[in-house]
């Protein structure tokens, strides 16, 4: 508890790590309207150690940004520890992702998809809280089990885990299938290990907050969605969702970050106005905007459409528009946005199949059928695309070796005519660098450098002659 207390500050309320989602300018937005911790976005532990422009964007940071955590995924532990040792002085403490559930974490083998891995996790955690100068932090999903997770958990604190964030949910609940965190798993694992628990999941109003507190015995609770939902969370208000869109643009300008971030931030704060049928040109324009001068007309486009509502100038009746029946709120505030029940889901998934097959079979009585080569019933959009396939020229059985080998500098495949042994984006940088050429890769860095430098010699000869 004591690094919870001394080095945290005994934070309370925390933003949780995003990806895309929880870079610096939100991070500040965030703590303005309550926020006491926040981490980095999961950050990948090889890239950051190899790549030095990944490592630079992915700490940038002020004085205002502290207390921070900087998270890292991966799976191997020497990478992760030259990962820590590079971040350690920016931060607090390095946390290990161990609960994200998306599909990328199980290609790259991480997150979640690592959770019954013990003796790497084991590994892992032991192996960075042995030698990094900042304490190493967990964030988990639970398992089916409370014995299960339980066990889980009393590992991580052997290994040397110094605080615990659990999810209340296992890593097959997500996207439409996410539900309700179960806060019975989080107060299992708080009896039983000595280290602090922060609460995940189901956070989306104060009142969430303070019953979680209550439920779970946790020290703090963490919030992902109702953060980028309504950034005052925390306080307990729902302002307008132009107030904290300009502070965020403002923060923006000043540390900047991708446009994509910034586009992703606006379209959840206006999320519930954009779901209006009849704003549907506005959703248009905020996909196709690309400077922050497009971001902030169309906030304050929305701001005058919706202003005199706020203000009671004008009279709003929730009946009326399409798409917000169901809000406590107007439409216009910051507030949480609550997904339809599993259960819910697959009726609705279920109810359209049947539908789909139903219409199919009156449209398609008349029509010709298709069928596979083991005599399954297919659409003719699919019989095509076997045909195009069948009509492939075939593989040559020996393909060289090279083409199986990976770049000297990283894990990218090697280019096949790279006259340096390296995948593209190396090469360039090397070329970049060394200024050469790589006709393999088709790099002209010398060459042009050369012409630039021919060009700029004439210019200058044929200015000396006009002054002669």
């Amino acid at each position: 508890m004591d690094f919870w207390r001394s080095a945290l500050g005994s934070p309370v309320l925390i933003v949780a790590p995003m990806v895309d989602a929880s870079e610096l300018p939100w991070r500040l937005l965030s703590r303005r309207y309550g926020a006491q911790l926040c981490y980095t976005p999961m950050l990948h532990s090889a890239m950051f150690y190899k790549d030095a422009k990944y490592r630079k964007e992915a700490l940038a940071s002020c004085e205002e940004d502290k207390p921070l955590i900087v998270q890292f995924c991966g799976n191997d532990p020497k990478i992760m520890l030259e990962a820590g040792l590079l971040a350690q002085d920016y931060c607090c403490a390095i946390d290990v992702n161990l609960g994200c559930p998306q599909a990328i974490a199980k290609r790259g083998h991480y997150g979640a998809f690592l959770q019954d891995e013990w003796p790497l996790l084991y590994q892992i955690v032991n192996t960075l809280s042995k030698n990094l100068k900042v304490p190493v932090t967990c964030k988990v999903r639970r398992f089916e089990t409370v014995q299960r997770t339980v066990e889980y958990a009393k590992m991580l604190e052997s290994a040397g885990c110094k605080m615990l964030t659990v999810h209340g949910r296992t890593r097959e609940q997500k996207g439409p299938l996410t539900g309700l965190a179960d806060w019975s798993y989080v107060k299992a694992v708080r009896e039983a290990v000595k280290i602090p628990v922060i609460s995940n999941g189901n956070i989306q109003c104060m009142q969430d907050v303070t019953r979680c507190l209550e439920e779970t015995g946790a020290v703090g609770v963490m919030t992902a969605e109702g953060n980028l939902y309504n950034p005052a969370i925390f306080k307990s208000e729902n302002p307008p969702a132009w107030v904290p869109a300009l502070e965020y643009l403002e923060l923006a300008e000043k540390y900047p970050c991708p446009l994509s971030y910034t586009r992703g931030h606006l379209f959840k704060l206006f999320h519930h106005v954009l779901s209006i049928p009849s704003n549907n040109h506005l959703r248009v324009k905020l996909g196709a905007a690309n400077t922050m001068e497009q971001f902030k007309t169309i906030i304050k486009e929305l701001r005058e459409m919706y202003k005199p509502y706020h203000e009671g100038v004008k009279v709003w009746v929730q009946r009326t528009e399409e798409g917000t029946q169901n809000l406590l709120l107007p439409p216009w505030l910051c507030q949480s946005y609550v997904r339809d029940t599993p259960e819910n889901h697959l009726r609705k998934v279920e109810e359209n199949r049947v539908d789909c097959k139903m219409r199919a079979s009156n449209n398609n009585e008349n029509k010709r059928c298709y069928e596979d080569g083991e005599g399954n019933r297919i659409s003719r959009k699919k019989m095509k695309k076997l045909r195009r396939i069948s009509r492939r020229p075939e593989k040559p059985a020996n393909l060289p070796e090279r083409c199986m080998e990976k770049c000297q500098q990283c894990d990218n495949p090697l280019g096949s005519k790279c006259m340096f042994r390296l995948c593209k984006k190396c090469c360039k940088d090397k070329c970049f660098v060394e200024e050469l050429d790589c006709k393999g890769h088709r790099i002209l860095v010398k060459t042009r450098r050369a012409m630039a430098k021919m060009y700029a010699s004439q210019r200058i000869g044929e200015k000396v002659v006009e002054v002669a």
